[in-house]
């Protein structure tokens, strides 16, 4: 699958098939992660794979009980070493550049599984010190994303999109 095409199908999953995530795959979306830019190529970026069912339950309620989590083949937490970024580069580094970062981080990781097949969805509705104590997250560490992955159970719509005109500024607003 070409970049763009990969883009623009792309999809919030939310029900998965009881198909399992190869090992091998699971690496090379990990893979996939690990290559995007960092602020400083700081890579604060820390990762959790859950395959577990009992702890996928216990995401799924720490995320205000979307159980569409536990369902997921895994699921995979994405953290941000705040003390590592807040060396680097201060409170800028802590207040946006941890953010981004592990945004960029989370793309590629959602785009990478989609290309072999793989649904995803980008969870930030979750309570933090659950999801720390559940997990046992260092303190210098905080959660920032959740992301359920699994085969597709169906085919997702596409939502509307906002056109490019709308959204394009040329020089200035």
């Amino acid at each position: 699958m070409e970049t763009i095409e990969c883009i623009k199908t792309r999809r919030s999953v939310r029900t998965y098939t009881k198909e399992r995530i190869p090992e091998h795959i699971t690496g090379e979306i990990l893979e996939a992660a690990v290559q995007a830019p960092s602020a400083g190529n700081t890579q604060e970026w820390q990762f959790i794979v859950v395959s577990r069912p009992e702890i996928k339950k216990q995401i799924a309620e720490a995320a205000f009980g979307q159980h569409f989590i536990e369902k997921a083949s895994l699921v995979i937490v994405v953290c941000a070493d705040i003390e590592k970024i807040e060396k680097a580069y201060g409170e800028r580094g802590v207040s946006l550049y941890v953010y981004q970062d592990t945004a960029a981080a989370t793309q590629n990781l959602m785009l990478a599984a989609w290309e072999r097949g793989i649904g995803s969805c980008w969870v930030g509705a979750f309570n933090e010190a659950r999801i720390k104590g559940i997990l046992v997250i260092p303190e210098r560490v905080r959660p920032v994303a959740i992301i359920p992955m699994g085969y597709p159970l169906e085919k997702q719509s596409s939502p509307k999109k906002r056109p490019v005109k709308e959204v394009v500024h040329e020089e200035r607003w």
